[in-house]
This record gives C-alpha cells, sequence and structure tokens, in this order.
C-alpha cells in the first residue's frame, strides 16, 4: 500500500473510534517499510496512539518526566491482576507469586539485553542505585565521583556514607553544551585519582534531558580501575540501546517513566563478577554470593504491579522502541528548533540531536523557573516543573507518545510571548 491510500485508510479508521491495540499493529504493518523518521512526522499515526490514553483535558501534560502515565489497556490489565491477587489472597503470595516475579524479570532482561541472571525487579531508581552505593565494601579515604546535575536521592546517599565511613565525594559539573564527547570523557577521567572506587554517571541527566557518552565514560574508567553506576531512570524504555553494550557494572532505572509501568517497580543490573561485593538492602537468608536474588529482598510488596511489567512491555515493543524514540526526539525538537533562537530564551539542552531525545529544559532571562511554570499553567495551562540549580534554570519540558504538536504549538506561542 503507498502512502497515501494508508494515511486515507488511517484517517477513515481513527474516525471510527478507538483503536485496539490489534489495530494498531494492523497499521504498524502497513508501514513496516517505513524507517522510523518517517513514521515519528506521521501525525495521523501518532493521533491513533493518543487515542490509547485518556488524558485530563483541563491541561497539557508537559511533565511525562516523573511518571508516564499508562495507556488504558495496560491500566486495565492492572486492575485486572490487582482483582486476580486480591482474590487468591495468600494463596497467590504463597504459590506464584516469586515464579512470575522471575518471568517479568526475564522479559525485561530481553528488553535491556542483558542476562537474567544480571537483572533484578526493584521498587525505582532510587533503590536500585542506593543499594549499590551503601552496598558497596568502603573504607575510609575512598573517593566517589559523581556530577551536581545527578539526581538528588543519589547524591543524598553519597553523603551518607561520606559520614558513614568517610568517603570522600567529588563533584564535578556537566556543562550544558558540550563541544564533544571527550570534553565530557576528560571531566570525569581529571576527577579520578588512585583512590577512586566508583563513578556515577547519567545515561540522561534527569533536568535537562542531555544524554552522556556512558560507553567511552566507562572504558575510561576501567582503564584506570573504577567501576561505573549508570542511573538510567529517563534512558530505560526511552532511547533504543542494550545495557551490556554501555561497558558499566550497574544500572539502574524506574519502570513507572518511559515503560509506563505502574508506580512501585525499578530495576537493577549488576554484571555478574560484581554481585558477590554488593551487601542487599535486607537480609535474605543464605544464597550463592553470585546470585543477584541475594540482592532483591524487599518483603511483601504490591505484586500485582510485577504483573503488569509484561503487559506495558507488550504495548512498547507492538509500538517499536525505534519508532518512539525518533518520535519523542521529533517532539523535542518540533518545538526547541523554533524558540532556541529567540533573544530571551534559554535553551539548557544541547543542540545537537544525538545528545538529547523527548527532555529539554527551557527558561526565560527575566523570569525565576518557578514563575515560570506557575504562567505556562495559569495562563496557558501547560503543566510542566521548575528546575533551579546545578546550572540548570528553566522549566523542564517533557511530552510523550501521544503528545501532539499543536499541544507543542501553545508552549511554543507561550515561549515567544514571554520571551519579548
Amino acid at each position: 500500500m503507498d502512502k497515501r491510500s494508508f494515511l486515507k485508510n488511517l484517517s477513515l479508521f481513527s474516525l471510527g473510534g478507538l483503536p485496539s491495540l490489534s489495530g494498531i499493529e494492523q497499521m504498524i504493518q502497513q508501514m513496516v517499510h517505513w524507517s522510523p523518521d518517517e513514521v515519528a512526522e506521521n501525525e495521523d499515526f501518532w493521533q491513533a496512539i493518543r487515542e490509547s490514553y485518556s488524558l485530563n483535558p483541563d491541561f497539557i501534560n508537559l511533565e511525562n518526566g516523573y511518571y508516564c502515565i499508562q495507556p488504558k489497556e495496560t491500566l486495565e490489565k492492572f486492575v485486572t491482576h490487582v482483582h486476580e491477587v486480591n482474590h487468591l489472597g495468600a494463596y497467590y503470595m504463597r504459590t506464584v507469586q516469586f515464579e512470575n516475579k522471575k518471568k517479568a524479570a526475564t522479559k525485561l532482561a530481553a528488553l535491556a539485553g542483558c542476562s537474567t541472571e544480571e537483572l533484578i525487579i526493584t521498587r525505582n531508581t532510587t533503590e536500585s542505585l542506593d543499594m549499590i552505593i551503601g552496598g558497596l565494601n568502603w573504607s575510609k579515604g575512598d573517593e566517589a565521583v559523581m556530577a551536581e546535575q545527578d539526581y538528588g536521592a543519589m547524591l543524598d546517599m553519597f553523603k551518607l556514607v561520606a559520614k558513614r565511613y568517610g568517603v570522600v565525594n567529588k563533584i564535578v559539573s556537566l556543562p550544558n553544551h558540550p563541544s564533544s564527547d571527550d570534553e565530557i570523557v576528560q571531566l570525569y577521567a581529571n576527577a579520578i585519582t588512585p583512590k577512586t572506587k566508583l563513578l556515577m554517571v547519567c545515561h540522561m541527566v534527569n533536568i535537562t534531558g542531555q544524554i552522556l557518552p556512558v560507553q567511552k565514560i566507562c572504558d575510561m574508567a576501567h582503564s584506570k580501575g573504577v567501576q561505573v553506576m549508570v542511573d538510567g531512570a529517563h534512558a530505560f524504555a526511552h532511547i533504543v540501546f542494550n545495557i551490556p553494550d554501555l561497558h558499566c557494572d550497574y544500572y539502574g532505572a524506574s519502570l513507572h517513566k518511559w515503560l509506563s509501568v505502574p508506580l512501585g517497580a525499578g530495576i537493577l543490573y549488576v554484571k555478574k563478577e560484581n554481585i558477590k561485593n554488593v551487601w542487599p538492602l535486607l537480609a535474605d537468608g543464605e544464597r550463592p554470593e553470585d546470585d543477584i536474588a541475594r540482592l532483591n529482598h524487599i518483603g511483601t510488596h504490591p505484586v500485582h504491579t510485577d504483573l503488569t511489567i509484561a503487559d506495558a512491555i507488550d504495548f512498547h515493543t507492538k509500538i517499536g522502541g525505534e519508532r518512539k524514540e525518533s518520535r519523542l526526539r521529533y517532539l523535542q525538537n518540533y518545538w526547541t528548533n523554533q524558540v532556541r533562537d529567540i533573544p530571551n530564551v534559554v535553551l539548557n539542552t544541547p543542540k545537537d540531536p544525538t545528545r538529547s531525545c523527548a527532555i529539554a529544559n527551557v527558561g526565560i532571562k527575566s523570569m525565576k523557573p518557578q514563575e515560570l511554570a506557575e504562567v505556562l499553567l495559569k495562563k496557558y495551562k501547560i503543566y510542566t516543573v521548575a528546575i533551579d540549580g546545578a546550572n540548570v534554570h528553566g522549566c523542564r519540558i517533557t511530552p510523550n507518545v501521544y503528545t501532539t504538536t499543536q499541544e507543542l504549538d501553545v508552549l511554543v506561542k507561550a515561549l515567544k510571548e514571554l520571551g519579548r
């Protein structure tokens, strides 16, 4: 089917009502020869995806970086799982709880491109990475390297181990507009000494959306005998990659962000050879020291969330990771390209499209970030979040696959008016 006929059929299909996921699959099959970039610009296709969500009409949601809402099909399956677990009660918890969690972890490992022996389901990125920070065998005088743009919960945990063990934290500051990968790599390299034990790096900086050259940073750190822990909260199911290809030692992410899993699920990847070196968050009896399950005891928790992980992965993979990434990058560039050169408008995200995806950060020179966020919401009905620190002063703008270019036009109009 040629593109003109496809678009005509797609328009008729959309007018017929809400597409089922099987209907979306049929549409994708008709677009199988389209490149991800071609699909990214097809507003009719993404309108059909949008109809899979129940959206609040009171505001334009451009704060998906904290929590990406679930599509209706995933949400309905989540509710079904809640009923299933409640119906079976203790019988479920004592018989198949752990088997089902392992199945979900296996499906996640396939998405992450890693071994099932190296990945567990946690509750969020904070739990995953704080387990590593607090679980290593620190000695007084050991050093850890991180950036002031890293997530606050991890920085707080490093402060805690500094108080407890005498660890020295060395903090660098990332440029918002790096000239090259080498500039970033060298920034971290300059902070490493013979006492450095761990380096933390964001895969995607949460406040600006900047994608860092993680593999190059890991290779550099390993050449100096330093392990690397990666905060992938905003990268997993947002951009396409396999964790082992990053060459990192540890990787944590939240699934309630770009995979749109219900709240309460994350992942922790630990390279097989490093598992024995990490103390669990909570004790779990005797297990082999290289068994990653020894790091996964958290007591009774909402197991229906674990069951919904597979449903969320199904929705993600049917859209296609590459199509999703291309659309998200297209949306960000759609609005940033229109305002980047406007006087008084400040973009805190690199212009190079390979250095970011959905997330970008924008400020107005004459306005505090909180004031900008309030004006965007009250006057333009745009919900976002203010960031004011770590050399970043603006609002984080985070569209999702259901965001339309018409909604972003409202943002562009607002920024142009405020920039005057």
